[in-house]
């Protein structure tokens, strides 16, 4: 099978869109629809005629170009179950193991609730990568609008058991900002030390630092990183549970 072409651009402040294109059959995804004007420009770039429109969640910057580009370009909207009502055009609502066939590719839905209430994220395992909208992001996850703590410990569980090599690509640029807080939380991990200095050497030329993998998240996000000693004497919980630790840490992060 012809491997995915995956075409990253920057919209809106700070979001990032993809385009994912199958090349054996000419299928071509925009995961999320931040902003209509950079994919319909990304589209002509690359010659690709939108066929699918894959949303991971129901929030203004992830779905309200649907409407507009499903005018213009007849494609098929893909989107949680547990947010139909709320995702513009949707055609088909998906949920936990379900199939997406993008062309002679395939993405396997994973369920993520914690930041929405329907959150997913589409899994294409031949190709090694992984969408994961908002639910987790370079040093980060995302804040809990609709979910519980212990929702999104255990969606972002179901992501840490991806294989290390897997790609995140995620919504957005917050990894500077991330990374500060992150040294606030497990000052002592040289593997992120190392990391947010070469972070702001990329952000300083311009560069981005999205995407990410699996084991670079593992080793340095502090939002996977419940059961990490530095942690826990941190937030002063040295025998709490992970969900617990994971809780506190991301009740730091909504007030750093």
């Amino acid at each position: 099978m012809a491997k995915l072409h995956i075409h990253q651009f920057p919209a809106l402040k700070d979001n990032y869109g993809y385009l994912v294109h199958e090349p054996s059959t000419g299928a071509t995804a925009a995961i999320d629809t931040p902003e209509v004007g950079p994919i319909l420009k990304a589209l002509d770039e690359n010659g690709w005629k939108l066929t699918h429109i894959l949303n991971t969640h129901h929030h203004y910057d992830h779905a309200g170009g649907n409407a507009e580009l499903k005018e213009k370009t007849g494609c098929t909207i893909i989107g949680p179950r547990g947010e139909k009502d709320l995702i513009p055009g949707i055609d088909r609502a998906v949920g936990e193991g379900d199939i997406v066939e993008l062309g002679a590719a395939r993405a396997r839905v994973i369920e993520v609730p914690g930041h929405t209430r329907g959150h997913v994220a589409y899994h294409f395992a031949d190709d090694h990568v992984v969408f994961v909208g908002d639910t987790l992001f370079a040093l980060g996850c995302g804040r809990l609008f609709e979910g519980t703590a212990a929702q999104m410990w255990n969606s972002l569980g179901k992501l840490m058991a991806l294989p290390d090599d897997t790609t995140v690509y995620c919504a957005h640029e917050y990894t500077q900002a991330n990374a500060r807080f992150a040294l606030s939380v497990e000052p002592h991990n040289a593997a992120l030390i190392a990391r947010a200095k070469e972070i702001d050497e990329k952000r300083a030329r311009g560069q981005w630092t999205v995407p990410t993998t699996i084991a670079l998240e593992k080793a340095t996000n502090p939002f996977l990183r419940a059961a990490s000693a530095d942690l826990r004497a941190t937030v002063g919980l040295a025998a709490a549970e992970n969900v617990d630790v994971f809780a506190e840490t991301r009740r730091r992060k909504d007030s750093f």
